[in-house]
């Protein structure tokens, strides 16, 4: 499968080759919505506690004897039913939200994507990507000259470039993340997918069907 490569100008310099397999997979939109919401439930967390009875502070003592007053019997000023007594069925921070996708149909998703961001011509190749210096209106200026101008972007490097990464945390409605730890998430959070055509064989190698 044959797609445009530009340089770091906006300018085509030629064509890359973009594997079959990863780059033109048909769509299962069911099959992505899965894999992106237990991509979000895994990155949630649980904020929201309240104290059960057994949590908040006092309520050793009994309030008053068992029998004799004339009064309903308690054994503690922290139940449920007294004013500043603990919380029945409440939120507690110990909630797990985890889902569990297979290997296959997470990297399944992952090749719809990718094959859906090359289809909509939403896919940036680029022959190279290096700056000099960490200077975010480098990165900037070579953002404003490819087709993703318009648009959030997601830069997926080959390897760790720590100028590139430094100089481009402060764009706004842009990202860098290795292309090893590409996800359906990650892409769907963002309308481009910028990379060097290094990044495809480290996106064939990682994501193999073979391994």
């Amino acid at each position: 499968m044959k797609y445009p490569v530009y340089n770091q100008k906006g300018k085509e310099t030629g064509e890359a080759e973009l594997p079959e397999d990863i780059f033109n997979v048909k769509v299962n939109a069911d099959l992505v919505h899965q894999v992106t919401v237990s991509q979000m439930s895994n990155q949630r967390t649980a904020t929201a506690h309240t104290k059960d009875r057994g949590e908040v502070r006092g309520g050793g003592k009994k309030p008053w004897r068992q029998k004799g007053l004339g009064r309903a019997r308690h054994g503690s000023i922290r139940s449920p039913i007294w004013v500043g007594g603990g919380v029945t069925f409440g939120p507690t921070n110990e909630r797990n939200f985890k889902k569990n996708i297979p290997v296959k149909m997470r990297r399944r998703a992952l090749f719809m994507v990718l094959s859906a961001k090359a289809k909509e011509k939403f896919l940036v190749l680029l022959d190279e990507l290096k700056i000099g210096e960490p200077k975010t209106r480098l990165v900037a200026e070579i953002l404003k000259s490819l087709p993703s101008a318009e648009g959030t972007a997601v830069l997926a490097l080959p390897e760790i470039d720590r100028k590139l990464i430094q100089a481009s945390r402060n764009i706004k409605g842009f990202r860098t993340i290795q292309a090893k730890d590409l996800n359906c998430l990650e892409l769907l959070s963002f309308k481009y997918l910028v990379m060097p055509k290094a990044s495809i064989e480290v996106i064939k190698n990682t994501f193999s069907i073979n391994k």
